[in-house]
């Protein structure tokens, strides 16, 4: 899929599966439905078809992400009876811009909703939350986190930093809404506790990384965290031990502290779980793009060449891989149909509903199967 222009920041999936929009530089955002059916999109490069829409966002987009009113649990936000924004059961699409502003589109008429303003520096992540309660976390390079509510016409309930950290460049929450990790600069990976979003708490720094993290990601049972640095690795923390379990090095030998800590060439810059539990993508300075499987630390799964990735995601299902580049281009890798063992997918069960690995330990079962539940092997 190439489209004219340059620097794709940011790729996004709808948390239905049913749409797909990336940046494209030169302030344009794409959006194309896709048909989770035949896990394809429903429209060609050379018939774009009504269906396809084009966002002018007035600046350069760093930022995607979509947000959606349908949940399973009420959201967070008090009942009030006016708003200036009207977001039922419709989808909204979330665009971060170089001089920090939020701009909210309405994904059926394309018309800009709303502009949330705050930051003062490039939106680097934003990410809705997974409940359907329309809370927006962004991540920006004044180095703070803020937290917007959609349900309370976007206002600005919170905003967090973290001691030493100049520059936030990821974040992303937990399957079941209640923590978040961001990281950034100066080796930052820190957690926060979101039970309540209007009193966010922080929880914890992780340590691991010996260069600045540009990456991270919640495995979907949300036992596990993914972080990718210039360190030319990507760490998997157990979420609530804080243990680093996996290190899935991108250089080989592994380099030494002081090559790891400064500029070499192989930055991790992003990072993507499938839904699966078991596979995590990265794109790599050295042009391609791996597949790890989480229990073989030492040996991607698959490689594929892409040169110049910046950032990659999966789509909702982990059928297929988004890979945006330097040049504006999108590489969709589809990956390859897989049948999880009956055993990790119970595992998957289990701690979306014991999430705390602390909390494995009072089962009344085997050592050797709390041990797999907290993927120690």
């Amino acid at each position: 899929m190439r489209t004219p222009g340059c620097h794709t920041w940011s790729t996004a999936w709808s948390p239905d599966g049913s749409l797909f929009a990336w940046s494209c530089g030169h302030r344009i955002v794409k959006l194309i439905p896709w048909d989770k059916r035949r896990n394809r999109s429903q429209v060609l490069d050379t018939e774009l078809g009504e269906n396809y829409r084009s966002f002018d966002c007035g600046e350069i987009v760093w930022s995607l992400a979509f947000g959606s009113s349908s949940a399973e649990r009420k959201p967070f936000s008090i009942e009030i009876n006016f708003h200036h924004l009207h977001i039922i059961n419709d989808m909204i699409m979330a665009t971060g811009l170089t001089s920090g502003r939020i701009r909210i589109w309405d994904i059926k008429t394309g018309k800009l909703m709303s502009e949330l303003v705050d930051h003062t520096k490039e939106i680097l992540s934003l990410k809705f939350s997974p409940d359907g309660s329309l809370i927006l976390v962004s991540a920006s390079r004044d180095g703070s986190l803020k937290v917007w509510d959609m349900n309370d016409d976007g206002n600005m309930t919170k905003t967090l930093r973290c001691n030493g950290c100049s520059c936030f460049n990821s974040v992303a929450w937990s399957p079941n809404a209640k923590t978040i990790v961001a990281v950034g600069q100066n080796k930052t990976v820190a957690i926060f506790d979101m039970s309540d979003y209007k009193k966010p708490v922080l929880k914890n720094r992780l340590k691991g990384h010996h260069n600045n993290v540009l990456g991270c990601d919640f495995s979907p049972d949300g036992a596990l965290i993914a972080t990718a640095s210039y360190d030319t690795r990507v760490l998997l923390f157990d979420a609530f031990t804080y243990d680093v379990l996996k290190e899935f090095c991108h250089a080989y030998p592994p380099p030494r502290l002081i090559y790891a800590s400064g500029a070499n060439d192989n930055y991790v810059r992003g990072v993507s779980f499938s839904q699966d539990g078991i596979h995590v993508a990265t794109v790599c300075d050295d042009q391609y793009v791996r597949i790890w499987n989480i229990f073989d630390e030492f040996v991607p799964e698959k490689v594929f060449k892409v040169e110049n990735a910046l950032c990659c995601g999966y789509n909702a299902s982990g059928s297929v891989l988004a890979v945006g580049t330097k040049q504006g281009t999108v590489s969709l890798l589809a990956a390859a149909p897989t049948v999880e063992s009956l055993e990790h997918i119970c595992r998957l069960v289990v701690r979306r509903n014991v999430a705390n690995s602390s909390k494995v330990d009072f089962l009344q079962i085997p050592i050797k199967m709390k041990e797999f539940l907290k993927y120690h092997y």
